[in-house]
Order: structure tokens, then sequence, then C-alpha cells
């Protein structure tokens, strides 16, 4: 038995795409408009579509904020989160380190464990052919992975139907984040949040209820 998870990143803009929306015949419907200017939530979640962690949606998320273009900024990194709304842990990119670090989290590797540490079962991860999934650091990592019973399974290229974390990303978007319009990054940063960890609820929920009881065929 094994652990199969689908992993991917997404990206979350102060003003949401609306694809359609109702209103009365003849009027003319407004939405808010609030421009990026640099200021981003980014997320890297997990979903589990087989195995004993079923159901399971894991993520974390950064913060972008906008970058000082003086020389010799008047702000430090804490002032300008605070500027914002988030804290200062919260911002940064998703990069190779966050990937690692979070493919480790997915793992379940327990803080402090050595390198003779490996799972009960295999973990396998499918992801697309995003840079930073190849990237030379990922390369480095993926004999201490193998030891560790996790193995990775790159999807053709330009084939998201294939994965089952797009539909999470997809529902999150349209239907969990609810407000489409932010003007503060803080807020952004809250709902995103909210709404991951709602679409996690609901998918755990929806797999336990699938479950049969003990005894059952």
């Amino acid at each position: 038995m094994i652990d199969l998870s689908h992993l991917d990143e997404a990206g979350f803009a102060m003003t949401q795409p609306t694809n359609y929306s109702w209103f009365p015949v003849g009027k003319r419907l407004c939405i808010p408009f609030e421009a990026n200017q640099g200021r981003r939530v980014n997320a890297i979640g997990a979903y589990f579509s087989h195995g004993p962690c079923a159901g399971r949606f894991e993520f974390e998320t950064r913060v972008s904020v906008p970058q000082s273009k003086a020389k010799a900024p008047r702000k430090t990194p804490q002032e300008r989160a605070e500027t914002h709304g988030v804290e200062a842990g919260a911002v940064g990119t998703i990069d190779a380190e966050c990937f690692l670090s979070f493919v480790w989290t997915l793992a379940g590797r327990p803080q402090g464990a050595g390198a003779e540490w490996k799972r009960e079962r295999p973990l396998v991860i499918v992801l697309d052919n995003y840079s930073i999934h190849k990237c030379e650091r990922v390369e480095e990592e993926k004999p201490r992975w193998a030891r560790a019973d996790i193995h990775f399974f790159y999807l053709p290229s330009y084939t998201p139907e294939m994965s089952a974390i797009e539909p999470v990303w997809q529902d999150v978007k349209h239907h969990e984040l609810t407000k489409r319009s932010h003007e503060k990054l803080g807020d952004l940063q809250h709902d995103v949040g909210s709404a991951l960890q709602s679409k996690a609820n609901k998918l755990q929920a929806l797999h336990l209820s699938h479950q049969l009881p003990c005894g059952t065929t």
C-alpha cells in the first residue's frame, strides 16, 4: 500500500477573476478591482487521492509585498510587512527551499529525525514540470527522499487535467474565496488561508462519508 499525493502551486491576486455573474437586465454590474502592485499570496499544496491518507489536503502560503526601489530602503522588512497588514515571517516566495521543506513535512518526517528516517509506506508525489520541481537543489535531495521512501512522478507537459489537485485550486478560487477583491494584502492573506482550510475540512469530511463501516461490503 502507498500514499498517492498530487502537489502543485497556486497564486491569489488582489482581485480574483470573475467568470460570470447575475444582474438585472439593462443594468451595468461594476466589479471592484485592486491592482496587484507587487502584492500577492502564493500557496503550495498537496492532495492525497489514494492510500490511508486519502482525503487529506495540506498547504502553506507565502506573501509577496512590493519591493523598495530605493538604494537605501527607509523601512525594514518588518516595517514593510506591517504596512500591508502581514507578519514578516509570512513574507517570501515558493522557492526551492520552500518546496523541499514542504515535501518533508508532507511526508511526515518529525523534527530532529536523522538521515536514517524512513516512512512506514511509500509516498508517491505527482507533480508537473515546473522549474522548481526539477531544479538542481531538488535533484540533490532526491537520493535522501528515495532512502525515506518518497518518490516523484512527473506528469507529461501541459496536462493539468491529470492532476487531482487542479479541481481543488479551482473550487477554492471560485467558491471558497467568496470575496473577489481585496484592498489590503493582509485581508487577502487571511481570506485565502480560511478558504484553503475550509476546503481541506470539506475534502476530509467527504472522504470519511464515503468510507464503509467495518464489516460491510
